[in-house]
């Protein structure tokens, strides 16, 4: 009889220890599970924080662009620009050029150096994974016409300085 009691009790004593180690574990996965869920919630409480604040330096901001728009238009009389004050290219910029008035003072001028690739063209297109230079794919009647004194390859102050080799060429259309 010893021996069966005391198998009973071996075999209650393993019941109670895997139920032991069953709620263990179990404890163990709720509790790393509510873990992350107060790190997600940090996490979102962080990203509302900064947008927030992004928020606010952005209504900060719209505030102080009124209050400078107030005293532009009441103080300097500033206004916003309109459509038709920009220019659609350089040949508009030249035409609002006038003649230097009389007793006005010299212009500035600036010193340049001419830069080689403005002299001879475009720069050679070279390989990114070998470093030498690709063979030029332009076609010989490119290379060979001669260029417009308005082309592309003088630089906007070198085409806005000589004379306008256009300007006898326009035409006037009646409608």
């Amino acid at each position: 009889m010893m021996s069966t009691g005391s198998r009973l009790r071996q075999i209650g004593w393993a019941v109670a220890l895997s139920i032991c180690i069953t709620g263990f574990v179990a404890l163990t996965f709720r509790v790393n599970a509510v873990k992350s869920e107060v790190r997600l919630a940090e996490r979102q409480i962080i990203a509302l924080e900064r947008e927030k604040q992004l928020l606010e330096t952005e209504f900060q901001t719209r505030a102080n662009q009124q209050q400078l728009a107030d005293w532009n238009r009441l103080e300097f009389g500033y206004e916003a620009p309109t459509a038709k004050q920009y220019l659609e290219n350089e040949r508009q910029l030249a035409a609002l050029g006038v003649p230097r008035g009389i007793g006005a003072p010299d212009p500035i001028r600036v010193a340049r150096a001419p830069v080689a690739a403005e002299e001879e063209g475009l720069l050679a297109m070279v390989s990114p994974l070998t470093g030498e230079a690709l063979e030029d794919n332009q076609p010989a009647r490119e290379k060979d016409e001669p260029r417009s004194p308005m082309s592309a390859q003088r630089s906007l102050a070198d085409r806005l300085a000589m004379d306008n080799p256009l300007r006898g060429a326009s035409v006037e259309v009646n409608e």
